[in-house]
């Protein structure tokens, strides 16, 4: 799995959010963050960076992965 891929499940996965409610909530189509996932695509790098801002920035990292970032 290239890094972007497993970069932006990790993002995902830190919200508690499923791929369905991750796409919702941001506007992205199920397919296009699927295709990311799943490396078939790559998005790009300042759609990940913005992304892992936004998610920081609105508290958005679910309570149990409150250090997310911190052990990378």
């Amino acid at each position: 799995m290239d890094n972007k891929a497993k970069k932006i499940k990790e993002l995902r996965e830190s919200t508690g959010m499923n791929r369905r409610e991750f796409c919702d909530y941001f506007d992205i189509p199920y397919r296009t963050v699927t295709e990311w996932e799943r490396d078939m695509r790559h998005a790009p790098d300042y759609v990940v960076r913005l992304l892992e801002y936004y998610i920081r920035m609105e508290k958005l990292i679910k309570k149990d992965d409150e250090h997310y970032g911190e052990r990378e």
